[in-house]
């Protein structure tokens, strides 16, 4: 991969993750519960869930799913579920002492809300193919999008993050905590109908 290519990829990765969505939600919804460093579990677990959705990209499952029905179906609803669930939990979660989520559990809900979204995957399948070189070796042109995609997502998850610490330093009224969960929990919510709604381009 020349270095001109690979300038081009970063910066098409850099405003794709930028781009607020679900995964964002949620670490707002995280930080702005109980600071920055209690979102930090979710960096590890975004960059995990790029990690294995790209991974399984350059594998293949995303041509599964832009080829079969049913598998698009399955992926579609189990994300859109999970992001719903979410979405309830945010909403209805304490506004008093600020309760952070065990790191293990952050760690978890960031991977599965970051893997479990068939529209990221069939994004990986349209847009990295135009950054590789045929004529080239695959396996070393797939560890740099991968290394590349995966740093600037956990980079712009711990940007958030940090950036919601601050907010939460500052926000400290229970009716405005609610008012952030509700407004993030609804957006989860939202994400997860979108989901759902998605149809095979």
């Amino acid at each position: 991969m020349t270095l001109e290519t690979w300038l081009a990829f970063a910066a098409a990765s850099l405003i794709a993750v930028m781009i607020p969505g679900p995964v964002v939600v949620f670490i707002l919804g995280r930080s702005l519960g109980g600071g920055w460093r209690a979102a930090l579990p979710t960096v590890g677990g975004v960059a995990l869930g790029d990690a294995v959705a790209l991974t399984a990209s350059l594998a293949g499952l995303g041509a599964l799913l832009a080829a079969s029905a049913t598998a698009f179906t399955v992926a579609k609803w189990l994300g859109a579920a999970y992001l719903i669930w979410l979405g309830i939990k945010l909403w209805r979660a304490p506004v008093g002492e600020a309760v952070a989520l065990p790191g293990r559990h952050a760690f978890r809900d960031a991977f599965l809300v970051t893997v479990l979204n068939p529209k990221s995957i069939a994004f990986f399948v349209a847009f990295v193919p135009q950054f590789l070189n045929p004529a080239s070796a695959f396996l070393p042109q797939a560890a740099i999008v991968l290394v590349t995609f995966v740093g600037l997502g956990a980079l712009n998850a711990l940007g958030y993050a940090l950036l919601a610490g601050k907010l939460s330093d500052a926000v400290k009224r229970p009716a405005i905590r609610r008012g952030f969960n509700r407004l993030g929990g609804g957006m989860l919510i939202g994400a997860g109908l979108a989901t759902a709604a998605m149809r095979r381009a």
